[in-house]
């Protein structure tokens, strides 16, 4: 019977062992949680008490933390699809093609900052109705083919994506003298921004 008296006690000792832990966890865990969330609602007195606990041991904190909010969205490259810029990535060889409007007609285009001028084809021109007799060939442009006669023209309007300009120099090359339609600095001097960024190329209205 004592055993069994004794066997009895032992089992209600550790029950209440294991509920005062289990009390414990929970009172901790509660004071633990009050704590966040007044640290979260009252940072000023957060930040004095652990300033005067820092001050008795000797070290200090810093009168204002670094905003770190600001230095990362001060950080993030800037965008350039915005209304009135276009990317264009470098393609083979690391030019820059892309299709333009000429005169509201799609035409492949590629950007050229070493040409003076928007330099057509002879064939490109044709396809949007500008035709050229031999005697307007009254200029010389060196191209990658050679010296050659060009003829002087004023495009109405270029667009590129958002990008318009209007009245544009521009010259046209005799049959067989260029490979592609260029778009020099005619065009590109009249853009706020021509920007090289690895291998992108960012122009802006």
């Amino acid at each position: 019977m004592s055993t069994l008296a004794a066997h009895i006690s032992g089992c209600v000792s550790q029950m209440s062992s294991a509920t005062v832990s289990l009390f414990a966890s929970i009172i901790l865990a509660s004071f633990g949680a009050a704590a966040l969330a007044y640290s979260l609602t009252h940072p000023g007195v957060v930040a004095s008490i652990a300033r005067k606990g820092l001050a008795e041991a000797g070290l200090s904190l810093p009168a204002k933390l670094p905003a770190v909010k600001e230095q990362i969205l001060d950080e993030q490259p800037e965008q350039a699809d915005r209304p009135g810029t276009v990317s264009i990535a470098a393609g083979d060889y690391g030019h820059f093609e892309t299709h333009a409007e000429i005169d509201g007609r799609s035409v492949d285009v590629m950007i050229d900052t070493g040409a003076s001028l928007v330099a057509l084809t002879y064939d490109d021109a044709a396809n949007l109705g500008i035709f050229v007799r031999p005697s307007d060939f009254t200029h010389v442009a060196q191209t990658a083919n050679g010296a050659a006669r060009v003829a002087p023209i004023t495009i109405s309007r270029i667009s590129i994506g958002d990008i318009t300009v209007h009245n544009v120099p521009a010259v046209v090359s005799e049959r067989g003298k260029s490979e592609r339609t260029l778009l020099g600095m005619s065009f590109l001097d009249r853009l706020s921004r021509v920007e090289m960024r690895g291998g992108t190329l960012v122009l802006q209205e």
